[in-house]
């Protein structure tokens, strides 16, 4: 490979040059990345200077690290040194500052190239931003992390950071029809990065396939644990939780998914029904208590003196928050953990559960951001999940496959998940 320091003749500054191509001819429509953050020769010309100093700090010879020269693009809840954080709002970038995330020290660490600030729900809450779905441009690409998702369905970066409190990821990479990961609650530390709820907020990744996303994670997730390979592979134990919860999925949704499950099934994967969150309506609730609650807790300063500047979505969450006692908040935290405790009791011979990855394809129009009830109960949990492109609707909107498994297993989830993944995607990802 010519290693010229970025320079001209270089395969890696050609790539760059190609990528951002792709951005500046795509993103006019699609709105994936920040209006304003930087321009598109702005744009280039960092870039091309972040390739040079990744150059130079691994010149050619010798290894590299593993997103040596990938390009990745970045939540806008998520600090970037010489990029704004404005997280989706009229707030000034002053009232965001501070320093670099840890999540993205780790990128470029990883010889990663930040490709730029994507857009996001105001504040990763629920007003969304204008991004449109790749896959269908009328629809809602889902949210929060609607740029990450869409940028990565589109072919603009293949890797993207995103950030999950109820169903920020799963829901998007399903609307998108990509892989969106979201790890044990806080495996990926949370430094840097403007909170929503704590409780729940949880770092995670879009990619195209789910190789990309463990190659990546391997990176950015604490104490990473690859796994070994046996030789021989055992299929999971997949688990369907039956009840309340699933049926809140759409009958399209619901369809799609049984299809799925007898694509598996048939495929040799065991199959276990299990009656689950007969609670469903309660857990819900304490999740929703424990949320509004810590989101106006969060922004209780910046909204004393910037609440005119937020949108009627943001303010209703944090009016909704203010009315939440301490100790319903506590009450909450509490029964999280004896929900916790019985979730992992029916989980005993399941390896992964599965379920859609929403309530059904995204939702046509731009003003909302679809629903994240089918993330609730694995969010409260803190449970790391993934959402695996799985067929489409015959008007071609994408379908996603949800896939969750215990907290701290994540290595084990994704190297299972490549197993599902290469069953269901003959059934037709459209990708």
């Amino acid at each position: 490979m010519e290693t010229d320091r970025g320079g001209t003749g270089d395969p890696l500054s050609a790539t760059v040059d190609a990528w951002c191509d792709v951005i500046d001819g795509m993103d006019g429509v699609l709105q994936a990345f920040v209006a304003g953050a930087e321009t598109t020769t702005a744009r280039r010309k960092r870039v091309r200077e972040e390739l040079r100093v990744a150059h130079d700090r691994w010149p050619a010879g010798r290894a590299r690290p593993p997103l040596f020269g990938v390009p990745v693009a970045v939540k806008d809840i998520v600090r970037v040194d010489g990029l704004p954080t404005r997280a989706g709002s009229a707030l000034p970038p002053e009232a965001f500052a501070g320093g670099q995330a840890v999540v993205v020290d780790r990128l470029r660490a990883a010889g990663a190239l930040i490709a730029g600030k994507t857009v996001t729900a105001e504040f990763a809450m629920s007003a969304p931003g204008p991004t449109r779905n790749p896959c269908a441009h009328g629809h809602t690409p889902g949210g929060s992390s609607s740029g990450s998702a869409a940028a990565v369905a589109a072919g603009m970066v293949p890797l993207a950071i995103g950030t999950q409190t109820l169903g920020s990821m799963i829901r998007p990479a399903a609307y998108c029809g990509v892989v969106g990961f979201k790890p044990t609650l806080h495996r990926i530390p949370m430094t840097g990065v403007i909170a929503n709820a704590p409780s729940f907020d949880t770092l995670g990744v879009f990619a195209g396939d789910v190789s990309m996303v463990a190659r990546a994670s391997a990176v950015l997730c604490d104490s990473w644990r690859p796994v070994g390979d046996t030789g021989q592979r055992t299929l999971p134990v997949l688990g369907v939780p039956d009840g309340p919860y699933l049926e809140q999925a759409g009958a399209e949704a619901l369809a799609a998914f049984e299809r799925q499950v007898a694509v598996l099934a048939d495929g040799g994967f065991p199959v276990r029904r299990v009656p689950l969150f007969a609670d469903f309506a309660r857990v819900s609730d304490d999740l929703f208590a424990v949320n509004r609650y810590e989101a106006a807790q969060n922004h209780a300063e910046w909204f004393l003196r910037y609440g005119p500047l937020y949108r009627e979505q943001s303010v209703a969450t944090v009016r909704q928050g203010q009315a939440v006692t301490r100790e319903r908040y506590e009450q909450g935290l509490r029964r999280r953990e004896t929900f916790r405790t019985g979730l992992s009791d029916a989980t005993v011979g399941v390896d992964v559960w599965i379920s859609p990855a929403a309530t059904g394809p995204a939702p046509r129009g731009l003003a909302g951001t679809g629903d994240a009830v089918m993330c609730l109960p694995w969010s409260h949990a803190g449970w790391p999940s993934l959402s695996l492109p799985a067929g489409r609707t015959p008007d071609g909107l994408p379908l996603g496959l949800q896939c969750v498994s215990r907290a701290g297993s994540d290595e084990r989830l994704l190297d299972r998940a490549r197993d599902i993944a290469a069953r269901i995607e003959p059934a037709g990802s459209g990708r």
